[in-house]
């Protein structure tokens, strides 16, 4: 009985600790996004990623995939910002350039890692750093962790605002 009770404490120990929590998203803000109208994002490429499991010999996967800039078009138009195909020099003092990369990875022990993604909103007409955000993401696939890290990166930034 007190050999079970020992190995269950250990478990969730290693449980507790393999799961690390996410960091806290980051911003740093020079500007106000509000006072902008338009955005232009950057094309990103779709990620495609797969889980699997293999019960009784049978395999079973399930694949998802995530475009950044389609992530981040839908959660800036629901706060009505307007998406342009391309930079227009009569609207370029209302419009935001917005760039997406990862920028790392931390591992969280028993295998899992996160992805960190960080987004920058520049001005159309200086190229100056309005503000930008940085957020880490953890899911099932890596197009979970990305979906996740860009709405909590674009949350920061929006309910700071």
């Amino acid at each position: 009985m007190k050999l079970n009770r020992i190995i269950t404490l250990i478990i969730f120990c290693l449980t507790v600790i393999g799961c690390g929590s996410l960091k806290p998203a980051s911003a740093i803000k020079n500007g106000e996004i509000k006072d902008y109208k338009y955005i232009y994002i950057s094309q990103t490429k779709s990620l495609t990623s797969s889980t699997g499991t293999s019960i009784n010999g049978q395999y079973y996967s399930t694949s998802k995939s995530v475009n950044p800039s389609d992530v981040i078009t839908g959660i800036l138009a629901k706060q009505g910002y307007i998406l342009i195909p391309e930079l227009k020099e009569d609207i370029s003092n209302e419009t935001l350039i917005i760039n997406y990369g990862e920028s790392g990875r931390r591992n969280t022990g028993l295998g899992g890692y996160t992805i960190e993604v960080t987004i920058q909103f520049i001005t159309s007409t200086t190229n100056s750093l309005v503000c930008s955000c940085t957020a880490e993401g953890q899911g099932s696939t890596e197009a979970d962790d990305i979906r996740e890290a860009i709405t909590r990166c674009l949350n920061k930034i929006i309910s700071n605002e």
